[in-house]
């Protein structure tokens, strides 16, 4: 039987599926039905208050909202019947007399304005109170903004006109339900109804995060972006001349949008219904974009002068770069660049060379970037930023499930009755894909939040455990304990799927959480009630962050995870599995690409024989059998004379680096350093040569969200002067130290790259050129690619999942009398990475413009501290100075520094000590002091 409903729309028969509006079986009939609070998007739900897509429906009495009407059989629906279009004349009409005329209006090209045009009405009979009211009037009483104040413009980046709103409610289901961020609400009443921000305050006063869903949903323009706007924020002044569908640059969630462009320059960024985002951003995806045309942009090779030093000394006049260098034709940069790295070769061998490759990159530029290493080098020393985030993840992964990536998307919340996240902060650094988490914890599934911050996500869990730094191992073992001792462990799923059981029953014997709460700082009940509520969920699922993999026991943190999920069955299964955060955007596919020192692309060893053998016979040459050294190995090898030689694009390591100051020492130290990249980034004023390169709304290429989903982006902008494409500069690279490369376009590039990596097969150039976007493995050349994997087994050697019992380590520096407080580092919401795009956005310095270290109040006064002044903050391995900010979800005895400002490089004062296993820095912990900063120092 057929659960289809037949009804008949405009006179003929129509089918549409249970629980389908009107609405939707008309657009997809091709009928357009006007619409105001209804929003055709996934999160939104029906409100039918704004009366502008009534129907008439044959024997009832009134018309019917067609966005909320569900279909049923044998309805006789008429969409524009003479009774239906005249309600609708009424509702705009009524509207627009509330309303300024459209020549004034703030958005004329609004969906209101478009909407009113098509039902035919252009004016109102009817005068408005509003209509000449002063908009420059405002008043308060009893503490909350009046009607009279028509425009709000204290927010950075969005302005509110009230003379524009028509109350429909998208802008509060935009804030509170799709991005559940809750700072947005409907206040007054009648005709007074209107949006207010917090309790009433002006918006750039609220805790709105800038994500812009409201600006995107407002169907008037009543929310509207700042920058297309004139001077006083009144009225629409830029309208683009070209529209892209493309991707998000910065964090690893993979974002689709659709990017506006006018002269040149990206004026707007809208979000797109992709997998990932299903149409939302955050404040970086929507509003950074600004940085690609930033006054800074490289456009022009650069080549060392002979007299400048090279200690880095003048970056600190970044304004005047030509006292340390020169520009070049492209023709002697590209042989200055080659002609360093091939003496090197000849000279010294391969092993005295090193690359670092880019996570900003797409796939394309990754694998050719470790090719060129392996293949024209001769070594395996190529690495990127994922030694820095996630390297102790992926050898977890790699040793316990046999796959580096997630086990499900992080949409699989949707399905999840239960969800841990730990050890990641993602309202802050996964914003879009912390809106699932919060929307299922909304619908009633348990979020347990682990984090020693606090976090603004411990609002939507049932548990926030704030456990002590460093303590990971400790709690997750007691978790495990209690799921063994209170046989919640899936008896069945271990016996078929799983080995290292027994190992980890008699080691976690000795963590029961009694024993463990003095450690962890946690209660032992509630340890055990959240290891039963994980171990009895139907449905659970892990997400991670740096928080678990930035320690010197960060590959055990990750084995108690996958420990976690083994033993109760908690993998496979929709709805469940294993998900390490994703940083950057494309630190997947970077890594799955190779640009990692002991693999070939698709996690290969390089030394493996028979796989070797495979590279040697695609490349024609003899490869390297030997491991190369990862990012903070390759430093200590240039102090020690082992390496002199290296090509750096996309990253920073000056930056990046723990250690920092040993680290620019050693890239000083360098007989030859090329450097290729968008700006004259910290590590590119240490460079002999200086390639400018292709931004990301430059470029058309691949790129593998934390999801496994491999994207097609497109370029929306020209190249800026004589910046070249960064897959064709490492081609110009190749061919002059002797490589016989020659590549077409992108397209042929990933067409070698998918023939030597078994994750793509059935994914062709052709079909993402058609389809976008496909998740990775895929089992058709058309049909859907796998989301949830480890179903039937695992990809080990025995087909089982392996558990490796973890015990306790603890971190390599610990406080003393002399540094008494723990430093942990990480990213904030409006600034990515090491800064060097999203400081150079206007509108996200706007918003965060200075370097901060951030304390608890109660921790401020107990080191007789000030808040809102400058002070130092110290470790064994330097000093920064910052402007202290107090925040309660920092905990007592803790100091968070951001790593992206420069003026305070939070990676001059971190632990360069690995993790033994991952050959991850302990970012996240080392011992640290602050001093507040005397007046004279100050000034």
């Amino acid at each position: 039987m057929s659960d289809k409903i037949r009804f008949t729309l405009d006179g003929r028969e129509v089918e549409a599926n249970p629980g389908e509006s009107i609405w939707e079986v008309a657009k997809r009939e091709g009928i357009a039905i006007p619409h105001l609070c209804h929003k055709d998007a996934p999160g939104y739900r029906s409100d039918g208050n704004c009366r502008a897509c009534m129907v008439e429906i044959a024997g009832e009495r009134v018309l019917a909202a067609s966005c909320q009407r569900k279909a049923a059989e044998g309805l006789n629906v008429t969409t524009a019947s003479e009774r239906a279009s005249k309600a609708r004349e009424m509702v705009f009409e009524l509207l627009i007399a509330d309303m300024p005329q459209k020549d004034t209006a703030p958005d004329p090209e609004a969906d209101f304005w478009k909407w009113s045009d098509r039902v035919g009405v252009a004016g109102s009979r009817y005068s408005s109170r509003f209509g000449e009211a002063d908009t420059a009037g405002s008043d308060r009483e009893h503490g909350l903004i009046l009607r009279e104040t028509r425009i709000d413009a204290s927010h950075p980046a969005i302005a509110v006109n009230l003379d524009a709103c028509i109350a429909c409610g998208l802008c509060e289901r935009a804030c509170r339900e799709v991005q559940v961020n809750d700072v947005i609400g409907m206040g007054f009443r009648g005709g007074e109804t209107r949006p207010i921000f917090d309790l009433s305050d002006p918006m750039g006063a609220s805790t709105c995060v800038a994500c812009g869903e409201c600006v995107q949903a407002c169907p008037t323009g009543a929310l509207f972006e700042k920058s297309l706007m004139d001077n006083d924020a009144r009225k629409r002044a830029i309208y683009p001349d070209k529209v892209v569908d493309t991707l998000c640059p910065f964090c690893g969630v993979g974002c689709q949008t659709r990017v506006y462009v006018k002269d040149d320059e990206i004026v707007q960024v809208d979000g797109r219904n992709g997998p990932a985002n299903e149409n939302r951003l955050c404040v970086k995806g929507r509003f950074g974009f600004d940085y690609v045309r930033h006054p800074q942009r490289l456009t022009k090779p650069l080549i060392r002068r002979d007299d400048a030093p090279k200690d880095g000394a003048m970056m600190l006049n970044p304004a005047n770069p030509w006292e340390v260098f020169r520009e070049a034709s492209w023709e002697e940069a590209l042989d200055h660049a080659a002609l360093g790295l091939s003496k090197t070769i000849n000279s010294r061998g391969g092993s005295a060379l090193a690359g670092f490759g880019s996570a900003k990159g797409s796939n394309e530029e990754a694998y050719l970037f470790q090719k060129l290493v392996r293949q024209g080098f001769g070594t395996n020393n190529v690495d990127h930023c994922t030694r820095l985030c996630h390297a102790s993840s992926v050898a977890a992964l790699m040793e316990g499930v046999g796959s580096g990536a997630v086990s499900a998307p992080f949409n699989a919340a949707d399905e999840a009755d239960c969800m841990i996240v730990i050890g990641a902060r993602p309202a802050q650094n996964h914003p879009v894909a912390a809106t699932y988490f919060k929307q299922a914890a909304k619908r009633g599934a348990t979020l347990i939040v682990m984090d020693p911050r606090g976090q603004n996500l411990m609002r939507h869990a049932k548990y926030g455990l704030q456990f002590k730094p460093g303590t990971d191992v400790a709690m997750l073992n007691a978790m495990i304990h209690t799921i063994i001792e209170e046989n919640l462990y899936d008896e069945q799923y271990i016996q078929a799927n799983v080995e290292g059981f027994e190992a980890l029953k008699e080691k976690v014997k000795d963590f029961s959480p009694e024993a463990m709460a003095a450690v962890c700082g946690i209660e032992a009940d509630t340890l055990r009630s959240v290891a039963r509520e994980y171990a009895t969920s139907p449905r659970s699922i892990i997400f991670w962050g740096m928080g678990v993999s930035q320690h010197v026991h960060g590959t055990d943190n990750a084995r108690c995870l996958i420990a976690l999920a083994l033993i109760t069955g908690q993998v496979g299964r929709p709805g469940t599995g294993l998900h390490p955060l994703r940083g950057q955007n494309n630190v997947q596919g970077a890594s799955d690409a190779g640009l990692i020192p002991m693999v070939f692309p698709d996690y290969k060893s390089v030394e493996d024989a028979d796989i070797r053998a495979k590279y040697e016979d695609a490349w024609g040459r003899t490869l390297d059998p030997a491991r190369g050294l990862t990012v903070v190995e390759i430093m200590d090898a240039i102090h020690e004379g082992k390496i002199s030689a290296m090509y750096i694009m996309g990253e920073n390591p000056a930056m990046s680096d723990p250690d920092q100051i040993h680290a620019r020492e050693a890239l000083a130290k360098l007989d030859h350093l090329v450097v290729q990249d968008i700006f004259l980034t910290e590590t590119a004023w240490h460079a002999d040569v200086v390639l400018p390169a292709s931004a990301h709304a430059e470029k058309t290429g691949t790129f593998t969200n934390t999801n496994r989903q491999v994207q097609l982006g497109r370029p929306a902008l020209d190249l800026p002067g004589e910046a070249r494409q960064d897959w064709e500069l490492i081609v110009e690279i190749a061919r002059r130290i002797g490589l016989d490369w020659n590549y077409a376009d992108v397209g042929e590039v990933y067409t070698e790259m998918a023939s030597m990596m078994p994750s793509l097969d059935h994914i062709s150039w052709e079909r993402l050129l058609r389809e976008e976007c496909v998740t990775y493995p895929a089992t058709s050349d058309d049909g859907p690619g796998t989301e949830i994997l480890f179903a039937r087994g695992f990809p080990t050697k025995s087909g089982k999942g392996k558990i490796v019992p973890a015990d306790l380590l603890p971190p390599d520096e610990v406080p003393d009398d002399t540094y008494p407080l723990v430093l942990t580092t990480g990213r904030l919401l409006e600034h990515w990475h090491t800064g060097a795009m999203t400081r150079r956005s206007a509108m996200l310095s706007a918003i965060e413009p200075e370097a901060i270290a951030v304390m608890n109040p109660h921790e401020i006064r107990k080191q007789d501290l000030r808040a809102g002044e400058p002070v130092t903050v110290t470790t064994r391995r330097g000093s920064i100075t910052a402007l202290l900010r107090e925040d309660r979800e920092v905990a007592d005895g803790m100091v968070f520094v951001p790593f992206c400002f420069v003026e305070a490089p939070a990676n001059r004062l971190t632990n360069p000590q690995l993790d033994p296993f991952g050959k991850i820095p302990e970012f996240k912990f080392c011992a640290v002091r602050v001093d507040q900063l005397k007046a004279e120092a100050a000034e």
